[in-house]
């Protein structure tokens, strides 16, 4: 799946190594569950690529075409975790520190809810982050997401 800048993609091999560097940061997760060592990150991607055949729709690998072949990930998910609001299908993103602030994870976000509501035909999508993560607070305004502040938890997979 393309954007003007982005082409939103299967994973492969080359992928691995950015990837894990990127989950292994506790900088970068600190809004998430994380830091993980490498085994954990391709485990992950194994996930991600099984949720492709499983639901239909999965975490794409970023890559800007002819400049940058990973930047991060961005799809749609089927939490597996046991969340009041589940199920419910997740949009969510990862985008490497250096790539952040440049529109990147919009421009993903807007084309991979086009291909939820469109080609996967799901009646809705959700996404959650922690107050304190004001970037993809951001972003998820920028792609018309509303609060529903009744709908706020403790996400039981993030430390105190």
């Amino acid at each position: 799946m393309t954007t003007e800048r982005l082409l939103l993609r299967r994973w492969c091999e080359d992928d691995h190594e950015p990837f894990a560097e990127m989950m292994a940061d506790a900088e970068f997760n600190r809004y998430m569950p994380g830091p993980f060592d490498r085994s954990e990150s391709d485990a992950m991607i194994e996930q991600f690529e099984g949720n492709f055949e499983i639901d239909g729709f999965g975490m794409w690998a970023l890559e800007l075409p002819g400049k940058t072949p990973f930047i991060g990930c961005i799809g749609l998910t089927v939490p597996r975790t046991a969340l009041p609001f589940c199920p419910c299908v997740e949009i969510g993103w990862r985008i490497a520190p250096r790539f952040l602030n440049h529109g990147y994870a919009t421009e993903g976000a807007l084309a991979a809810l086009r291909f939820g509501f469109e080609q996967a035909e799901l009646d809705e999508i959700v996404s959650f982050t922690v107050p304190d993560n004001l970037a993809s607070r951001r972003v998820m305004e920028k792609i018309r997401m509303r609060r529903d502040s009744e709908g706020d938890f403790e996400h039981p997979a993030l430390a105190e």
